[in-house]
């Protein structure tokens, strides 16, 4: 394919889809992809085709999810599982500084990410979305996170389209999907025997270059249109974004939120799962002998009681409070901070929540309450 042809699609097939691993590993990228493992299809390493989830989708629904066989052996037949790419952008723990006790006193260094760059292989459309939004949350300032923004950059994405969206994806409703249209470097849509490739950078274009190739015929083109087009009419959950900023952040006092906090265990899993919720806490992590110090990132969750203290304890004592704050934030307060919502519709939050509060039905109920 010649790079300065990057709007004519290609067709790579099955059988020559190891070259693809081979040829980034091979560039000292570590591939990264989904597979199986522990119920779940979840992102992990990988060094062959074998090893992607083949013949395997996902059953979905608030506070249920399943794996299970397909009727037929399509590679990238499912939706998206617990992990996300933030786990590997924005690890859920970073050294970011020691500090050693010496003869001449404590010395201070910061610590270097020495993370291999990587290869993100089945990123789906909500997914490219979240990418994008945390790029604005850790870039798009005057201090930019350094250990995001190394992986980041150096990160090459390989993006494949959705064709089996879960019964809890409203992708369409954010409009970030489930067709991938612009954030990667390379797409692919699975057709049969093989798959549809475009390009979205000259990175791709130069990546494509070593691949054995063709272009991709007519047929193969609309195949791949059908079934981009098949996804998004198999998404059935709606939110109504409509001003929704203003909706939320006018009604803060809302008897939904009562409701709603009899049912949340405050358990932090929507805020793990999420691809874009970025809150940590930093703690410093001392030796038995006192004279070594490490000051740790990581995750931490709006929903703990102790994320909001200030000295005189939490200031959002209550889960109704602490539910509030994250879907406040979420949906409205966060068009404030960054310009864009912080969902992209992915439904994670719905799925792996324990008693199936869905974010959309949240939604729905206050705004039927208005006047």
């Amino acid at each position: 394919m010649a790079a300065d042809q990057p709007d004519i699609p290609r067709f790579l097939a099955k059988p020559d889809f190891q070259l693809l691993l081979d040829l980034l590993r091979q560039r000292g990228y570590r591939v990264i992809g989904p597979r199986v493992a522990e119920g779940a299809i979840v992102y992990d390493e990988i060094a062959s085709a074998d090893e992607l989830p083949r013949g395997w989708t996902d059953q979905q629904a608030p506070g249920h999810y399943r794996i299970e066989r397909r009727a037929d052996d399509a590679w990238f037949g499912f939706a998206v599982g617990p992990h996300s790419w933030k786990r590997f952008l924005f690890p859920p723990r970073a050294v970011i500084s020691r500090a050693d006790a010496t003869e001449q006193g404590w010395t201070f260094a910061n610590v270097e990410d020495d993370s291999p760059p990587m290869a993100f292989l089945g990123v789906r459309a909500c997914e490219l979305a979240a990418i994008g939004i945390q790029d604005r949350v850790f870039l798009d300032h005057a201090y930019a996170d350094p250990i995001y923004r190394r992986r980041r950059q150096a990160a090459i994405i390989i993006a494949v389209n959705c064709t089996s969206p879960a019964s809890t994806c409203f992708c369409t409703s954010m409009k970030t999907g489930p067709a991938c249209t612009s954030g990667f470097d390379l797409a692919l849509t699975e057709i049969g025997e093989g798959f549809e490739v475009c390009v979205g950078t000259e990175r791709g274009a130069e990546l494509l270059t070593a691949l054995p190739t063709r272009e991709a015929t007519p047929a193969d083109r609309r195949q791949a249109a059908e079934l981009r087009d098949q996804a998004a009419g198999q998404i059935t959950k709606r939110m109504d974004t409509e001003g929704i900023r203003d909706l939320l952040l006018s009604n803060l006092d809302h008897p939904r939120w009562n409701q709603v906090a009899e049912r949340c265990l405050s358990c932090t899993n929507c805020t793990m799962v999420c691809p874009t919720c970025f809150c940590a806490s930093v703690d410093e992590v001392s030796d038995l002998d006192a004279e070594h110090v490490e000051r740790e990132r990581k995750w931490d969750s709006c929903f703990n009681p102790e994320f909001s203290s200030l000295s005189g304890g939490p200031i959002r004592n209550s889960i109704r409070a602490r539910y509030r704050q994250w879907l406040t934030h979420k949906l409205a307060s966060w068009i404030d901070q960054f310009g864009t919502s912080g969902c992209v519709g992915c439904g994670r939050c719905i799925t792996w929540c324990p008693v199936g509060i869905d974010l959309t039905e949240e939604v729905a109920a206050i705004r039927e309450a208005q006047p």
